[in-house]
This record gives structure tokens, sequence and C-alpha cells, in this order.
């Protein structure tokens, strides 16, 4: 998915879920006055859970199917259970509340609708809302008790369930919140104490069954009780509109998957303070690091934790939200926007296939520490059962691969010519092949035969195609005894190892640019300046300009096989002195020896000029 489609319904499992988060934050900002009752800041922070004895064990209360979905305890909270195996019978209350609280407060037009139009809805009050983006500014830090959560801890195991039961959830939410979802939850969830009237059509029940009954009669009551707590200090009229307009959202809520949905009306150091919770469950197989990954991906704009909670790992998201707010619900008629502060939490369930997601958002950030703190706390109550069945989907089997054939053997090239067969000149060295150039050292390498035995495959050497050449070993000296100049051009191998061979001079350039065959002359960046020797060597005489036994070595030089390639050159004897004085074995190093050379020796015949 990506930013555009963030609150799709298609593309984001939880776009429902954040929908009503959003919704929920219009609520408050329309309907929220200084006339709406509120509780102190120290609401959400005196409860100390660790000192509850029903704190560590949440799965040993009564709540339901037996029981309601959620119960407030004294000194603790609100205790939340949701599961898995429990989603209610979908029946559609809505309508049925909303008349029922119309009659209650006796009629009239609620803010934004207009009096006897018939039927009261959602859309009648431009409501749901969708929020979007807010500026990468204006996001909220990423508060100390919020990354607080990322420190080691230890976790716990989930409770042992029945067969059955899937998986299932219990939490603490803090006592400052007033829940506008029925304490038994939708119809068909939990067994209910409100008494059911005949399901039949002379009572006007319309054929509901005696749970749908049971369930609209029950959040009546509840949503009356909110709406007085909240606005016991005005009239009827903004009790009735708080009353119907949340009512109006009741199918929303289920269709959302949301368990539990509250507002928070606080006073903190003499002003208002509000804030909004949601709690829901949703289908999502990714594992919390590919959801963290993604979530980090698509909303750039959000800053992305990965944490550890007592009850697993979970992701952590903080962003900013702009949620509008309708002009059907503006006291001035006017529709604007509101910039809100948000942390979602999404807790993966034990069975990897169900993700608890909870947000809190709130439209104050001068508050913002404050209600993340209790968010946090919120967080480390979770407690996980299950029953040890996985409600992952299973992957699709992967495509079987059909059986793949074992590779064709390609057939040797026709055997050279007798004269390519036969061995390098060289003597020494290390045989290998030279590859040619369609060679594709990518592909795959064709079996041997199954013919040739296993001892034959052993000794084989590697393809065999390419050009035969000859390592020269790590002693060679190419200026020592001369061979035969290869007979092919292709340039040989590298040298397997070994040091190269000195060049007595230290001078020696290449006369031509063709590569050398061994791989082992460096290209000259200068003229080389021998060093001075330490001690001079001996050299013969100088022969005279004419036929002399000088001409000896050159009888032998011309016996010597000559190269077949490449520019002829003299190599002189070991013991030649090019410093020496040309046919007189040096006496003295004193300068009129030196002199004396000078002399003697012509400056055209002087082997280094």
């Amino acid at each position: 998915m990506t930013q555009d489609v963030q609150f799709s319904a298609e593309a984001n499992p939880f776009a429902a879920a954040e929908q009503v988060s959003a919704t929920l934050g219009t609520l408050t900002d329309a309907l929220f006055d200084e006339h709406t009752s509120r509780h102190p800041a120290a609401a959400l922070s005196t409860p100390k859970p660790a000192e509850h004895p029903a704190a560590e064990a949440l799965f040993g209360l009564p709540l339901a199917p037996n029981g309601p979905v959620h119960e407030a305890l004294d000194r603790l909270g609100t205790v939340l259970t949701a599961g898995t195996a429990r989603p209610g019978t979908g029946a559609r209350v809505a309508d049925r509340v909303t008349t029922a609280l119309h009659h209650r407060y006796g009629g009239g037009a609620v803010r934004g609708a207009i009096a006897d139009r018939g039927t009261t809805s959602a859309a009648l009050f431009q409501l749901p809302v969708t929020g979007e983006f807010a500026d990468a500014k204006l996001r909220p830090p990423f508060a100390p008790a919020l990354a607080a959560l990322a420190a080691g801890q230890q976790t716990r195991q989930p409770v042992e369930l029945a067969t059955g039961a899937g998986a299932e959830v219990r939490l603490v939410v803090p006592p400052g919140f007033h829940p506008l979802t029925s304490p038994g939850g939708p119809a068909g969830v939990s067994a209910r104490t409100v008494p059911a009237a005949p399901a039949d059509t002379a009572d006007g029940t319309d054929g509901a069954d005696r749970a749908t009954l049971a369930a609209a009669a029950e959040l009546t009551g509840h949503l009356a009780e909110v709406a007085e707590e909240l606005f016991s200090a005005t009239g009827p009229e903004p009790r009735r509109d708080f009353a119907v307009i949340t009512a109006t959202l009741t199918d929303l809520l289920h269709d959302a998957g949301v368990r539990y949905a509250g507002v928070c009306a606080l006073e903190v150091d003499g002003r208002a303070s509000e804030a909004t919770l949601v709690i829901s469950l949703a289908r999502h197989p990714l594992p919390i690091t590919e959801l963290a990954t993604e979530l980090a991906t698509v909303r750039r704009h959000a800053e992305v934790w990965t944490v550890l909670l007592p009850a697993g790992p979970a992701a952590v998201l903080v962003e900013g939200r702009t949620v509008p707010v309708p002009g059907a619900l503006a006291a001035d008629g006017q529709r604007r926007w509101v910039v809100t502060s948000a942390v979602q939490a999404f807790v993966p369930l034990p069975d990897r296939g169900t993700v608890l997601c909870a947000q809190l958002s709130t439209a104050r950030p001068e508050d913002w520490e404050l209600y993340t703190e209790a968010f946090a706390e919120l967080l480390k109550s979770i407690q996980f059962g299950w029953d040890g069945e996985s409600l992952r989907t299973p992957a699709a089997p992967a495509p079987v691969a059909p059986p793949v054939a074992p590779p064709v053997p390609v057939p040797p090239p026709a055997a050279p010519a007798a004269d390519q067969e036969e061995k390098p000149v060289h003597l020494r060295g290390t045989p290998v092949r030279i590859p040619p150039a369609d060679f594709n050292p990518f592909a795959p390498v064709a079996e041997e035969p199954a013919a040739t035995a296993p001892a034959a495959e052993a000794a084989a050497p590697a393809p065999r195609k390419g050009t035969p050449v000859m390592i020269p070993p790590p002693d060679f000296d190419p200026f020592g005894i001369s061979g035969t100049t290869p007979t092919t051009d292709a340039p040989a191998a590298p040298p397997a190892g070994g040091a190269q061979a000195p060049d007595p001079f230290g001078t020696t350039i290449a006369a031509e640019p063709k590569p050398d065959p061994f791989g082992t002359t460096v290209a000259a960046q200068g003229p080389a300046v021998p060093p001075p020797p330490s001690t001079p060597p001996l050299i013969p005489a100088r022969p005279a300009p004419t036929a002399t036994p000088t001409a000896a070595p050159t009888t032998d030089a011309a016996a010597a096989p000559a190269p077949r390639k490449g520019t002829p050159v003299m190599i002189p004897p070991p013991d030649f002195d090019p410093f020496g004085i040309s046919g007189t074995t040096p006496t003295t190093d004193g300068p009129e020896a030196e002199a004396d050379t000078a002399d003697d020796a012509a400056p055209e015949h002087r082997p280094f000029g």
C-alpha cells in the first residue's frame, strides 16, 4: 500500500479502526465545551496495577462469555476482553438504539439534524470522517514512556485456553475514559442480564431475536448513562445530542472490529483536555518485523519503533493527523480541520494471524506526555490466552517445479591437429589451458559420461576447451638459458605464485608495447638508474673495431636459436661491468682511473652513453 491509500480499507486492514478514531476526535472537538464534566488529570495515573491482586491474573476474572466484555474494577481500571472466537452475530442495532434514545429524551432536533425527518443515521451528521496526514513538522515526539518499552523485559506465556476458544486478549483501560461500547459487547458475544422481549412482531420488535433486543436495550441504557456523566451540569439537549450521535456509530464500530471505544475529558492545570482511545482486532498475517517495516515504508511522516511488551513484541507508531469537523456538528456551522497527535500500537496475537490495534489521539499537544504515559501502562497490561490453534492463513503451496533433466554432456570439440596436441616447448612449469574467447564462466559444467571411471574423472583436467600453455615456475629466469619461443600468440596465464625473477641491470624497458608472455614485466615509469656496485666487477677487455677474437661470442650468438619474434638484443655476460674501463680490469676507484677511462673509451661505443 502507498501513502495515498493508508486509510483505505482495501489496502490497510486497520483503516476502519483509524477512521473510528478520527470520528471520535471530531465528536470531542465539536460536542465538548466548557460545560462538560471532567475528571482530574490524576485519574490517568492514580491506579497502580502492580498492587492490585488481579493485575497479574486478568484471565481469572469472570468476563465473557459468562459475563460482560469489559468491567470496571476499583483501584485498577476497566478490564477489557476481546477474542477471535466470539465475533457476535453481526445484528444491526444502531437504528433501534437511536430511536430508543430519542424517545428517552423526549424527541427534538439533534444538532446538525432536522426534526421529524425520519430515521437518524450517521450520514445525516456527515459521519464517519477520515483523517489525513499532518505535516511532518507537526508530528509529536516519541515520548519517554513509549521509548522505555523498547528496553528488554520478561515476557509472559499465553494462558492455556480450552480447544475452540481461539486467541483472547485482556488489558486494563485507565478509569479516566468513558466507554462508548456496551459492557456486554455486540449482540451474540456474551450472555445478557437484560431481560429480552418476546421475539414477535406484536410489540414492535420486527421479529428480532432476543439476543439482539437485549444488546440494543443494554447499549441504550449505557449510552444514556455516559451522557449523564459527561453533561451532568447542563440541560438535556447536550446529553441527547451526544447519546444519539454516538448511537448512530454502533454498526460502524462493529464492522471495523472495534472492541472498545472511549473518550476522555480531563481538567489539567485548570484547562480542558480531551483524548480518544480505540481498541480493535484485525486479521494481518505479517510477522511483527515485516509489519514494522511496512509501516515505516508506507507512513514516511510517522516514526515507527519495534518494542517488547510483557505480552510479546509490538510495533508502535507516532504521527500527526488532520481530522475534519463537519459543519453540521460545529457550533458555528463552519467546516474546519483539527490537528491531532496519535500513537498506535500493533500487537500480534499468539495465533499468528490476528493483530491487536490500540490507538490514542488528542488535539492537546501540551498534554502528550500525560496521555502517552497512560497508554504505555495500557500496553504493559496486555495478557494473552490461546488454545494452541493457529489462525494464520496457510500459505499457498509452492508450485512444483518439473523434474530437471540431467544436463546433456557437451561433446568435446574435435581433436586438434597433431602439431597442436604437442606439449609446449618449455618443459618446466605448470600446464594450464587458456579459455577461448567464447568461453562462458557462468554456464553449467557438463557432467562427464557415466562410462568414465571415477579415478579417470579425478585425474582429468578442468574443461578441455582452451589453448594449452605452460606457466613458468617461480624460479624461472627469463634471462637465463633461452628456449624456443612458443608457437602460439595467445597470452599466457599469469603465474600461479612465486616471486618475479629480478632484472640483473634493473634498467630493462620493454622495446615494444606487446604484452609479456609471462605476465611478469612491469612497464618502466621512467629511466631507471642502477645502484652503484659495492665492488667493481671484472669485465673482459674491449674488442678492437676490426675482426678480432671478439668474433667468437658473435659466432656463439649466431649459433644459438634466434627468437622468431621480437627485436634482436645482445645480452651481456654475467661478469660485464658497465662502469669499468673497457678492456682493462680496474685497479683503483680514484679520479685518475675515471679520467683514463674517459680518454680510452670512445663515446659512441659506451654501452650506456
